[in-house]
């Protein structure tokens, strides 16, 4: 697009390019396909949670049959979508039936397993198998809703200012989620672990070739070194010496984690943040399993 200005004894002719609009079609599959990184995000993090809650109280999930499988899945899943719509400003009647469109596909699949018509393992599978059709079905039912772009933004409540707080945190929310059976069955972890944290910013800073002054990348350089020589101590101390050491290393890199971060260098702050919060988790039930 271009546009003319003109100004006293001046002109001035400034070229910008306009994005062109996207069509119905593309806004649909946008917001499926946000709906459905969603839900699989909510069923990464949630559901390792609901597994250790079970064992803590002596329930096998494994073994407890389909329904309990359907339930975690469908229930995990929910959450992850709900809390993304709402995020993006759906009210509670498009979260309810899009809540809807992924539960009733569990039942719909467990219904022949109670009568005997299909195995456990079909039954999960028909309810995966409808929920993307279901939520479909809806969005299509509410054409409107889901092809016209941006819905408007969250009510300043309570409750929209706690999920757009969690969207904020969601490298938080991610990490938690991935250490959280470290505190149902903490354990010392190897000593390689600590090249791995030596080494790794100072990959992703070469990588993204952040290390513009010496100073920065001999940082990271003499980083690794203390990290090799930790590993080393680890490695070839007695367990009652390489525990506190390990342990030390991961409670000592959320130090390195939270200075990029708040630098906005060498790595993307999301990972940092991640970083930071596994690394306190594992430091800290490494701790626990001494």
């Amino acid at each position: 697009m271009i546009t003319t200005t003109h100004e006293p004894g001046h002109h001035r002719t400034a070229t910008t390019t306009a994005r062109p609009p996207r069509g119905p079609a593309v806004t649909f599959a946008l917001h499926l396909g946000g709906m459905v990184l969603a839900m699989l995000l909510g069923m990464l993090l949630l559901a390792p949670v609901a597994t250790g809650l079970a064992a803590a109280v002596g329930w096998d999930l494994a073994a407890a049959g389909p329904e309990a499988a359907a339930l975690v899945m469908a229930t995990t899943m929910t959450l992850g979508m709900a809390v993304w719509m709402v995020h993006r400003g759906h009210g509670p009647r498009a979260v309810g039936e899009m809540s809807a469109a992924m539960v009733l596909p569990f039942a719909a699949g467990l219904a022949p397993y109670w009568a005997g018509l299909v195995s456990a393992a079909d039954a999960l599978v028909v309810g995966h198998v409808l929920m993307l059709p279901a939520m479909a079905a809806v969005m299509l039912l509410r054409r409107d809703r889901y092809t016209g772009g941006h819905v408007h933004a969250p009510a300043p409540t309570a409750w929209g200012r706690g999920v757009e707080a969690v969207a904020h945190r969601w490298p938080t929310l991610l990490a938690l989620g991935l250490t959280f059976d470290s505190w149902l069955r903490p354990g010392i972890l190897p000593a390689w672990t600590l090249v791995v944290l030596g080494g790794e910013y100072l990959v992703i800073g070469a990588v993204r070739r952040e290390f513009r002054g010496d100073r920065l990348l001999a940082a990271h350089v003499a980083g690794f070194v203390l990290y090799l020589g930790l590993a080393a101590v680890a490695a070839t101390a007695p367990a009652a010496v390489a525990g506190p050491v390990v342990a030390a290393g991961w409670l000592l890199h959320v130090g390195w984690d939270a200075a990029l971060y708040r630098a906005g260098r060498v790595t993307w702050r999301w990972f940092a943040e991640a970083c930071a919060v596994i690394d306190l988790v594992l430091g800290v039930t490494v701790l626990l399993a001494l």
